[in-house]
């Protein structure tokens, strides 16, 4: 199971947000390359990336940013927010990150979805990020009616590899992963899951390693690491050969 650090951008700074909520950020750092260069030494095989500017703008804010931190690190890189449209996929993949996460495009566009994953197989994830049970789009401000197990069948057969799947409800909580819901997304899923949201110490990350037979890839841990709650390196000793 991949134990996967979190980067959220916002103003150049890395942060998190509480519930996904614009405001809400506490600071953990105000140089973004050193956490990621940190992380990536404490045995990250993967950083996920989030530019929370471009979620909440609809465009990239924090590129230049983003492709310093792509050049600092050995490591696979993984980045969302504000991705929706060709060009800004192609900039970002150019960088050599490994893939890109499109959320708001891959429900409202899906031909640029089925282009991005022809062009570039196996670097394109969706983000499905989930509120009250619904799917929240454009930075999470608001939430769509969608048939969630017609959506991912359809991910399948356009070919997408990776879904990533926040529960915005528990994410930056600490309150601990609702775990029932993140089995049945996994199970609904014909698609390899990587889940976030919630994730509050090593028994959380504990319960999840009993999901990786029915299609759980990794989790993205982010306020655990920051405040101490998980240790990254012991965490990734523990549980990457589930």
């Amino acid at each position: 199971m991949l134990i996967i650090p979190a980067i959220d951008l916002k103003d150049g700074k890395c942060v998190r947000l509480l519930r996904g909520e614009e405001g809400t950020e506490t600071v953990f750092s105000q140089d973004p390359v050193a956490v990621a260069t940190n992380w990536m030494e404490c045995g990250a095989r993967l950083i996920h990336v989030v530019d929370l500017d471009g979620a909440f703008s609809g465009k990239p804010r924090n590129f230049e940013l983003i492709k310093e931190i792509v050049k600092s690190v050995p490591c696979s890189v993984q980045v969302g927010g504000g991705i929706r449209d060709m060009e800004t996929i192609e900039r970002y993949l150019e960088t050599g990150l490994d893939r890109v996460i499109l959320g708001t495009i891959a429900l409202q566009k899906p031909e640029i979805l089925t282009e991005a994953n022809s062009r570039f197989p196996r670097r394109i994830a969706v983000g499905i990020d989930t509120r009250n049970g619904e799917i929240a789009v454009k930075g999470w401000k608001e939430t769509v009616e969608f048939n969630l197990k017609s959506f991912l069948r359809e991910l399948k057969t356009v070919g997408i590899s990776v879904v990533v799947h926040t529960d915005i409800d528990r994410d930056g909580t600490l309150e601990g992963i609702n775990i029932n819901a993140v089995e049945e997304f996994v199970r609904n899923s014909p698609i390899p899951v990587i889940a976030s949201g919630g994730i509050s110490g090593p028994d959380d990350l504990e319960k999840l390693c009993n999901l990786t037979k029915v299609g759980l890839l990794g989790v993205i841990v982010g306020k655990s690491i920051y405040s101490g709650k998980i240790d990254l390196r012991e965490a990734i000793e523990r549980f990457s050969d589930y």
